[in-house]
C-alpha cells in the first residue's frame, strides 16, 4: 500500500493569535482609530521639520490606467462613464444655460478598496469581534463601528519612513510569496542610513505590482503577494514601536498566504484587528523611491486622508510625502 500524504491542518486565527497582544480599550471603549492615536501634535510638528527641499510626491495609483488597475482577486477595476461632453449639445434637447455654457460630466463605479486605499479598522475580523471588541454583527448593512469614516475625519500626519525592500534585496521587484520580517526592515533602514523611530508611518516598497503590468491576467495565477510574514516577535515589535500606519505598494500589505501556517492575511488580524494599526494599500512608491535613492533622504512628512464615506469598510486615498 502507498501511504497517504500527510496534510497539515491550517490553524484557526483564534488559536494562532490566542496570546497575541491587543490594544483593545487602550484609548477607551468607543475608540475607532486605534494606533493613529499615537500621532499627536508632537509627531506632526516633528514631521513638518523634515520638509527641507520642497519636494512633493503623491502616492495614489491612477484610477483607469490604460494598462489596467490591479485589484484584489474577485474585485473589478473601477469603471468611469462619460455622462456629458460636447456631443451632448448636438442634441436639440440638450440643457441650456444663460450665456451658452457647455460642460463635461462623468461618474465612477468602483470598489471603495479598488485603488490606493485605507482600510477601516473593522475591515477584517475573526471570532465574531472587530477592532476594540466590537461585535461583528455591527458590520451588517454597513460598518456601524470601526469604519473608515473616523480615520477620514481625523486624517493621518506623521514621520514617514520609506523602506525600499526591492532595492535592499537587489532586484527590480520582490518575488511572488517572498517574505521579510521586522528584522529585515531594520537592516534595510540601516543600509539606507535612516532610523526607524517610535510612532513612524512605515512605507514599504516591493514594486511587486510592476508584474501586473508586465504579465497581465497571468499576474493572478497562484496569487500570493510578497510582504511581511507573521511571527509573535514581529507583532511585539509593532506594539513596542507604537507603529500607527503601515503603507505598502501591494494589494494586501503582507504575504497573502503565510508559508509557515497556511493562514491567509494573518497580519491584517494581528496588527489591524488586535493592535489597531491602520493599513494603506496599493500605493505607488516608484517616484518617491527613485528620488530617495538619488538624494539619500528616506524620511519625510507623510499626510493622508481617505474619503469621508459613511459606514464604509475602506476608502480611496491619495497620500502625499513631502521632503
Amino acid at each position: 500500500m502507498t501511504a497517504e500524504p500527510e496534510t497539515t491542518a491550517v490553524p484557526a486565527l483564534d488559536d494562532l493569535l490566542a496570546d497575541s497582544p491587543t490594544n483593545w480599550g487602550k484609548w477607551g471603549d468607543d475608540d475607532e482609530v486605534g494606533a493613529l492615536n499615537y500621532l499627536g501634535p508632537e509627531q506632526v510638528l516633528a514631521a513638518v521639520g523634515l520638509v527641507r527641499q520642497g519636494k512633493v510626491f503623491t502616492l495614489q495609483r491612477l484610477i483607469g490606467d490604460p494598462k489596467g488597475d490591479p485589484v484584489w482577486p474577485g474585485r473589478s477595476p473601477a469603471e468611469r462613464t462619460q455622462i456629458l461632453d460636447e456631443s451632448t449639445w448636438d442634441s436639440d434637447d440638450a440643457p441650456q444655460y444663460p450665456g451658452g455654457l457647455h460642460y463635461a460630466d462623468d461618474k465612477i463605479n468602483a470598489f471603495l478598496q479598488g485603488s490606493t486605499q485605507y482600510d477601516g479598522l473593522g475591515h477584517v475580523w475573526y471570532g465574531g469581534k472587530l477592532w476594540n471588541g466590537y461585535d461583528a454583527r455591527t458590520t451588517v448593512g454597513g460598518m456601524d463601528k470601526a469604519s473608515v469614516e473616523p480615520i477620514a475625519q481625523r486624517g493621518v500626519v506623521g514621520r514617514g519612513v520609506l523602506l525600499d525592500m526591492a532595492r535592499f534585496r537587489g532586484k527590480p521587484t520582490l518575488d511572488k510569496g517572498e517574505t521579510f520580517t521586522h528584522e529585515d526592515l531594520l537592516a534595510c533602514a540601516e543600509q539606507q542610513g535612516v532610523e526607524i523611530r517610535k510612532r513612524d508611518v512605515l512605507i514599504i516598497r516591493t514594486n511587486f505590482l510592476q508584474l501586473f503590468f508586465d504579465q497581465g491576467d497571468a499576474f493572478y495565477d497562484g496569487f500570493n503577494e510578497p510582504g511581511l510574514v507573521y511571527s509573535p516577535e514581529l507583532v511585539r515589535w509593532f506594539q513596542d514601536m507604537e507603529i500607527p500606519n503601515l503603507v505598502t505598494d501591494t494589494i494586501a500589505n503582507e504575504v497573502t498566504t503565510d508559508p509557515n501556517n497556511g493562514v491567509a492575511l494573518v497580519l491584517h488580524n494581528a496588527l489591524m484587528r488586535n493592535l489597531g494599526v491602520t493599513l494603506t494599500e496599493i500605493a505607488d512608491l516608484e517616484a518617491l523611491a527613485a528620488d530617495s535613492a538619488e538624494d539619500g533622504q528616506y524620511e519625510g512628512l507623510y499626510v493622508a486622508a481617505p474619503l469621508k464615506v459613511h459606514k464604509a469598510s475602506g476608502s480611496p486615498v491619495n497620500p502625499v510625502v513631502l521632503k
